[in-house]
């Protein structure tokens, strides 16, 4: 738990690489009740300095589940080493240990998004054997959009689980 302002300060650098800073909004008590909550929504993993203990990157996960598989699986949200620890092993170390988890958790994917601009990082992955799912487009709604379409909704009388 004494991790949380560590995890939300390289989001935050996460966020800035991806070009994205102005949508990393989350607080320290969201991913706290998120990471440690009574139902924690998502999992992470901390990466450190071998020789000072500082926090140099992370990952953060969560259960999914394949209707096609019939198992669980994983998808990666975030994957992150600061620009100073690039290169010493972080990274694969984090996926490593999430791999293994997915093969000790009987998980058969393990599955994650990466930009397309991003052509180092998805070098990387492809050294350890990622397959890119060309194919496949994300799609994401919110805001005004998804208000608009729940206000659309039938009334089918229960709320969504909090998983």
């Amino acid at each position: 738990m004494n991790d949380v302002p560590e995890i939300r300060a390289m989001i935050r650098e996460l966020a800035a690489y991806e070009r994205a800073a102005e949508q990393a909004r989350a607080s320290e008590e969201q991913l706290r009740e998120a990471l440690f909550g009574e139902h924690p929504a998502a999992h992470a993993l901390i990466a450190e300095d071998d020789g000072t203990g500082e926090a140099v990157g992370y990952a953060l996960w969560f259960p999914r589940f394949s209707t096609w598989t019939g198992t669980r699986g994983m998808h990666l949200e975030d994957l992150y080493v600061r620009p100073r620890a690039r290169g010493a092993g972080h990274g694969k170390a984090l996926l490593a240990a999430l791999a293994a988890t997915c093969r000790r958790s009987g998980y058969d994917r393990f599955e994650w998004w990466v930009l397309a601009w991003n052509t180092p990082t998805i070098d990387f992955y492809k050294s350890l054997g990622v397959e890119l799912m060309e194919e496949w487009k994300v799609c994401r709604l919110s805001g005004e959009p998804l208000s608009e379409l729940a206000a659309q909704a039938p009334d089918v009388g229960r709320p969504a689980p909090d998983a």
